[in-house]
């Protein structure tokens, strides 16, 4: 038989299976048969567990940075707790010796005892947290931790601290309040 005598009925497509059809057959024999039906449910089983854990660890990762921003503001909020609760001993003094100031028998010696032991318990708690006080007397001026507020003339070096009319703090070698000073100012030089 040539080509031209064939018919359209006798002409059978032997073209090759297209890619779709080759992946329903696949999925079609992997599911019929007992292996690939376990081995679906096992990677579906295994898939469920990951996605459970995803979920468990998101979960807590959520209630960590919860908990950490709960914990900042606690601190920012009680932060100074125990300072506070430190000074409320000093404040009792101070009350306590303004009460006894007022008394029939109170002396300006009982006074002053008093006002020197409630400023060496203030002294203990700021020591405590580790505020110091600067009292630069006798020393060069250092611009970052004075303020000078006048220059003078001294028996003393030029730019010398001589006298410090407000001390100054640090707070744990970190500058609180700078001390305010007065500073030998330099001698003027003299033709002789």
């Amino acid at each position: 038989m040539t080509p031209e005598d064939q018919k359209p009925e006798d002409v059978t497509s032997e073209a090759p299976a297209t890619e779709a059809e080759t992946a329903d057959q696949g999925e079609h024999s992997t599911n019929d048969t007992p292996e690939g039906a376990a081995a679906l449910e096992a990677a579906e089983a295994k898939a469920k567990e990951h996605w459970e854990a995803y979920l468990r660890a998101s979960a807590e990762l959520e209630n960590v940075r919860r908990r950490a921003e709960r914990d900042v503001a606690n601190a920012h909020k009680f932060g100074l707790e125990k300072f506070a609760s430190e000074l409320l001993g000093v404040r009792d003094s101070l009350e306590l010796g303004l009460a006894s100031s007022q008394a029939e028998s109170a002396t300006v010696e009982t006074v002053r005892e008093g006002m020197e032991l409630t400023l060496k318990q203030l002294s203990t708690v700021m020591d405590k947290f580790g505020i110091k006080q600067v009292d630069p007397t006798g020393l060069p001026f250092n611009p970052e931790q004075h303020e000078a507020v006048a220059m003078v003339e001294a028996d003393a070096d030029p730019n010398t601290v001589v006298n410090v009319m407000q001390r100054g703090y640090l707070l744990n070698d970190r500058l609180l309040r700078a001390a305010m000073v007065t500073v030998a100012r330099p001698q003027p030089k003299t033709d002789d």
